[in-house]
């Protein structure tokens, strides 16, 4: 029976965990449009198709750092279900992981802002942000494994935990070489993109890899 009482609270916990998590995803998604919608109060009865024009810097940051928060989503989501139980730990780890969401608005903001102006600055600027994603991600993933799952099962968990630990080494070059050149940077964060879209199936690759040596 008090095991039974005990599953119940963790499950409960562990709910509560999703749902605040959720809807801090969900705040700072929102925060992205707000931010694009306030070109209208510089509009100076132009055209709509001037303004669109004038404001593409601001279409595209929004449509990066949605993007971006919809990929950190895709993975906390993912990450979080490999787990049946929390911790203290685990919600702070988690705090640290929601920080780092709820930041993203403000470097989108600043890519928007000075995007022609100051390209190197403001993509290495952004791309700080996906340096510390990355951390994030990891740190929340290597304590789930190592501490809230069984080890036997757990192979995927193990690999989706590696893929993240690559990607701080990996967000790390392309801040660096956000400040050489911006085509190559462009580039290195499509690949991010793309990997992190899909990290079930890049964890499965690296699985499968190793089961075949």
């Amino acid at each position: 029976m008090k095991k039974r009482i005990s599953v119940k609270a963790e499950s409960k916990e562990l709910l509560r965990l999703e749902t605040f998590s959720d809807g801090v995803f969900a705040i700072a998604i929102t925060l992205l449009i707000l931010e694009l919608i306030q070109v209208l109060h510089y509009n100076t009865k132009n055209s709509l198709f001037r303004l669109l024009v004038d404001n593409w810097k601001s279409l595209v940051a929004f449509l990066i750092g949605f993007l971006t928060i919809l990929i950190c989503w895709i993975n906390h989501h993912l990450v979080i279900s490999y787990t049946q139980r929390t911790d203290n730990n685990l919600f702070w780890i988690n705090g640290f992981v929601l920080l780092v969401v709820t930041f993203t608005p403000f470097p989108t903001a600043i890519l928007a802002e000075y995007l022609e102006e100051e390209t190197h600055h403001a993509l290495a600027f952004f791309g700080f942000n996906y340096v510390m994603m990355s951390v994030a991600a990891y740190a929340i993933s290597a304590y789930i494994f190592k501490r809230l799952v069984k080890k036997t099962g757990s192979d995927l968990l193990y690999y989706h935990t590696l893929l993240y630990k690559y990607s701080i080494a990996y967000t790390l070059v392309a801040f660096l070489v956000c400040f050489i050149s911006i085509p190559i940077a462009v580039v290195l964060y499509l690949v991010l993109f793309i990997v992190f879209a899909a990290p079930k199936r890049f964890a499965m690759m690296l699985l499968k890899n190793k089961a075949g040596k």
